[in-house]
């Protein structure tokens, strides 16, 4: 059994408790037995391989990245408790009233922190992955949601704990404050340190690791675990692994959920790094393998109804480039399909009226005015 940290007495809500600080990585007494996943590492780069190439598919890949990230942005919301839904998700973006709206915001802050970090990496100027980075993204995270008061975009200044009513019958207690800035500071070497030719680990295996500790680490008050998901995904573009953030790793994890949080407590508890990275693999080609399958079961889809609309006589200029928006504005009102095609109303209904009655589009709230549409087929293939 290797060990992966060491603990140290911390006091808060006048209660003693050990607190865990974690070792630098990589893993050490013994190293990491990397054969041990070689042929799971194998399989996952595979996996992502063909998804990259699969993205050829679709006409624009702004497409998939649409759907992709907002799902990703979705389930990392889930696996922390909130309710919202891709459906709810889409009727906010289309001004449509929801009724769980402090969870729709909390995936839209998702999304926007997650828009922050893409941006920096791919800007020449832009910040590189980096706890500046990491609070940047934490700041728009928790940006008037329900975490608002706990020091967005600032690391803890106080001892927090996993689980349990009080400190002192937590399931796990993170490294104390004032260890956070020097752990985290580790962690940004671990990510940007050139290793000898004989000690390089397989990217993969380095986001397993740093995902891992930076869970550990826990660092905020609040929103840890979905910064810690966004890593993967700005890990995933760093290290060049997909060209694009096409896959949900979420998906996997709140599906296997309680085995994720017990595979990362098995490394703070027994040092099982080799159970962690083979589950954390297996999960990568999971989630590329589904994400491929969605893929071509939207592009069969998109193409169908294409030349479903290409075929009818109805169809004119209006109508088609209504359709080509269809992946990346699912539901909308013709007032948005006005302003979308830059048009008049009427050009904008009859257009609308040309996809319903090819029903490709179907009508939401059975009006005669201020009424609202859904491309349905399209979002139950998303919510797969």
């Amino acid at each position: 059994m290797r060990s992966t940290g060491s603990y140290v007495t911390s006091s808060t809500l006048g209660e003693s408790v050990q607190a865990f600080v974690p070792h630098a990585l990589p893993p050490r007494g013994p190293e990491l037995a990397t054969e041990s996943f070689a042929a799971l590492n194998h399989a996952a780069e595979l996996a992502l391989a063909r998804l990259s190439g699969v993205a050829g598919l679709v006409p624009s890949v702004d497409w998939l990245l649409y759907s992709a990230i907002r799902k990703e942005a979705l389930l990392t919301s889930q696996i922390e408790g909130t309710q919202a839904t891709l459906t709810d998700l889409f009727d906010g973006e289309a001004g449509f009233a929801v009724s769980n709206t402090e969870d729709v915001e909390e995936v839209t802050n998702y999304l926007r922190a997650f828009k922050l970090v893409q941006e920096n990496l791919r800007s020449p100027g832009g910040l590189p992955i980096s706890v500046r980075l990491l609070c940047e993204a934490h700041r728009l995270l928790l940006d008037g949601a329900r975490g608002a008061g706990k020091q967005p975009g600032e690391l803890r200044r106080s001892q927090n704990w996993i689980g349990g009513t009080r400190p002192g019958t937590a399931a796990f207690v993170p490294p104390p404050p004032e260890h956070v800035a020097g752990l985290l500071a580790d962690l940004e070497r671990f990510v940007h340190h050139e290793p000898s030719p004989q000690s390089v680990l397989p990217a993969l295996v380095k986001i397993a690791l740093v995902h891992a500790q930076f869970e550990t680490i826990h660092p905020f008050l609040d929103g840890n675990g979905r910064i810690g998901r966004l890593l993967i995904a700005a890990l995933l573009e760093h290290w060049a692994l997909l060209p694009e953030p096409l896959m949900y790793v979420s998906g996997y994890l709140k599906q296997h959920q309680s085995e994720y949080y017990r595979r990362l407590s098995a490394v703070r508890e027994g040092g099982d790094w080799e159970g962690w990275v083979a589950f954390f693999l297996a999960g990568v080609e999971a989630a590329a393998t589904q994400a491929e399958r969605g893929i071509v079961g939207i592009a069969s889809l998109v193409a169908a109804d294409r030349r479903r609309l290409l075929a009818s006589p109805k169809a004119g200029p209006a109508s088609y480039r209504l359709f080509e928006m269809l992946p990346m504005m699912p539901r909308f009102t013709v007032e948005r399909a006005r302003q979308s095609l830059d048009t008049s109303f009427p050009t904008a209904n009859a257009a609308v009226q040309v996809l319903e009655g090819l029903g490709i589009v179907a009508e939401l709230t059975g009006q005669k005015k201020n009424r609202s549409y859904s491309y349905q087929r399209y979002i139950e293939l998303l919510a797969l």
